[in-house]
């Protein structure tokens, strides 16, 4: 029997960036994975700023950015074509690379959004956790538990599966991040919330120098249809996907509706249409091929007791709108420091309840996000001829979309329409950036209305805000003597609480430092604005504050508003009560 505090089933990047999370508040543990090694096929590859903003807190940003491809040279465009050397149907800015929208993501963030493909991303993961104190063991099944009523443990038995033996790990924390068919799940019995998938994809890993034909289409998704031609039922049409710029490539293939799911097409007739897809004499070679269901669902719940399930374990989706293993990571972010301050005595027992109830919501979503993604690409498929199944008829719609004809009008404006309603999916910031809380660990009675999102969209539109729930509004700041600019998500985070005051609010100093030592949970303050601990040199934060200055935002260590006050009290008394009540309901502590 080995015994461990914390037990992580699955090293991909929900698994791994837990791993990492916890080690920043010093625990260890062991994380276990029945595959051989870290991702061997890309899999996931957009990093969105939401996302690197978690791994900039452990100070792993620059890591991700020096192994990633940046977003202006390799993620400018989306681009619908016949062929990757073809005729072009449409493009789109994405990715924060409008210059309409670019604004909105350098005000967003003091990150950037990268191509980041899982076989990257997962090592940096594992060496950072395995670096802090974290023991992986690869080749390592799990097969189930069982909980000891008598010690409170959870009784985890897996299998090496080098050796063929088994043997039981002993754990108080068991953590399912062991993907989509995750035996945590099932044997946990969460309640799955499963609408009807949109049929079989395969994902090819193809070697193709394609850089002669990128210098005009730079970007890192091509959606490639051939309405004028007939097609196997295996390749319909599909995403190809940058993966090492410009040489190896994911080609989607989209199943035609009703193939079956147990084809079998041969090497050699997948070759022939990714050459048919690549359009020209470029020579092509498979390194890999997988299938897999796009699938719709959500668990309804994510945790009973001390098991909690994050990742692809409990939300199942297609790539679009790249919410995967974004959602991951920051699953996991929620996660750790509640674990973390639940663990060390810091907080109640129910302070682990608001992860479910936080990220659940998150996860319905992203899954309903992802799939509309892709329901609304038919809209473009249809104004094509693309799904039509016949080929004279396709033909016909072909000549008709390229007519001076009423329909051929109509054609093309539903065609314009769909891509420019594809925005959602490549420029959405607000599904990215504006995932708001409501829980037992936010403090919001004293708002004077309920919360409403102030977008008008809320897949493309965030807006920055402080309401208690809502994600810290990222502003620069400087001193009044400049130095190197800082981010308020710099001051805040680090596996602490944050207090952000301004001129007149030294009564909230005072009060952090007294219950810091109290309830022995550390409030580091920040007073902002003219000649305080840090200037508002672009008046940004007094935009998105939403209190006076003498007012107060307290910031959770996953960097979350958690209460707001509009002004500071009548006196130094009245705010240290206030807050040391506010701390205590967020914590779950007992009051006075």
């Amino acid at each position: 029997m080995i015994e461990t505090g914390f037990l992580i089933v699955g090293a991909g990047p929900a698994g791994g960036s837990l791993a990492c999370f916890l080690t920043v508040h010093g625990l260890r543990g062991i994380m276990i994975s029945a595959a051989s090694g870290t991702a061997d096929t890309p899999r996931a590859h957009i990093t969105n700023m939401a996302a690197i903003e978690c791994l900039r807190d452990i100070g792993l940003e620059q890591e991700i950015k020096s192994l990633a491809s940046d977003g202006e040279s390799h993620m400018l465009h989306t681009r619908w074509c016949h062929s990757m050397a073809g005729e072009e149907y449409a493009r789109i800015y994405s990715w924060g690379n409008d210059p309409v929208r670019k604004g909105h993501y350098v005000n967003a963030s003091p990150c950037v959004p990268v191509d980041l493909p899982q076989t990257l991303l997962e090592p940096a993961l594992i060496k950072y956790a395995t670096n802090h104190g974290f023991t992986t063991r690869f080749n390592t099944s799990f097969l189930q538990y069982s909980e000891d009523p008598s010690s409170g443990k959870i009784v985890v038995t897996v299998r090496d599966d080098l050796a063929d033996t088994k043997y039981q790990i002993q754990t108080k924390y068991l953590f399912g991040a062991d993907g989509a068919r995750s035996r945590i799940v099932k044997q946990l019995s969460l309640p799955l919330n499963v609408k009807p998938g949109q049929g079989l994809a395969i994902n090819i890993l193809v070697k193709a120098d394609l850089s002669h034909l990128m210098q005009h289409r730079k970007g890192n998704l091509h959606y490639v249809m051939q309405p004028d031609r007939e097609h196997p039922d295996f390749g319909w049409w599909s995403i190809v996907r940058m993966v090492k710029p410009w040489e190896e490539w994911m080609f989607i293939f989209f199943t035609a509706p009703g193939t079956d799911p147990n084809i079998q097409p041969s090497n050699e007739e997948y070759l022939k249409r990714v050459k048919e897809f690549i359009g020209d004499n470029t020579p092509a070679k498979i390194l890999n091929v997988s299938k897999w269901f796009i699938n719709e669902t959500v668990a309804e719940e994510y945790s009973k007791g001390n098991i909690f399930c994050l990742g692809d374990a409990v939300h199942r989706h297609p790539p679009l709108n790249g919410l995967g293993s974004n959602t991951c990571i920051q699953d996991s972010y929620n996660l750790a420091w509640k674990v973390a301050f639940v663990e060390k005595g810091h907080a109640s027992p129910s302070l682990l309840s608001t992860y479910s109830s936080e990220r659940q919501p998150v996860g319905l979503g992203i899954i309903t996000r992802a799939n509309q993604a892709l329901r609304d690409h038919f809209r473009i498929f249809d104004s094509l001829g693309q799904t039509n199944p016949s080929l004279a008829e396709r033909l016909a719609i072909q000549d008709e979309f390229k007519s001076a004809t009423p329909q051929g009008v109509a054609r093309r404006k539903k065609f314009q329409e769909g891509i420019a309603q594809s925005a959602h999916e490549f420029h959405g910031l607000g599904i990215e950036m504006g995932q708001h809380y409501a829980s037992a660990a936010i403090y919001d009675s004293d708002e004077s209305a309920p919360y409403v999102s102030e977008g008008k969209d809320e897949v493309l539109d965030y807006v920055p805000n402080t309401y208690p729930g809502s994600r810290l509004p990222h502003a620069w700041l400087n001193k009044a003597i400049p130095v190197s600019p800082i981010s308020t998500h710099d001051l805040a985070g680090h596996g602490e609480f944050t207090l952000f005051t301004g001129i007149g609010g030294e009564y909230w100093k005072a009060a952090a430092t007294e219950i810091s030592e109290t309830l022995s949970v550390k409030i580091n303050v920040h007073a902002i604005g003219f000649r305080q601990d840090w200037e508002d040199v672009y008046h940004d934060w007094a935009r998105v504050r939403g209190v006076e200055e003498s007012g107060a935002v307290l910031i959770r260590p996953d960097r979350f508003v958690a209460w707001r006050v509009r002004e500071v009290l009548e006196s130094e008394q009245t705010c240290h009560e206030k807050l040391l009540r506010v701390m205590q309901t967020i914590l779950g502590l007992e009051l006075p």
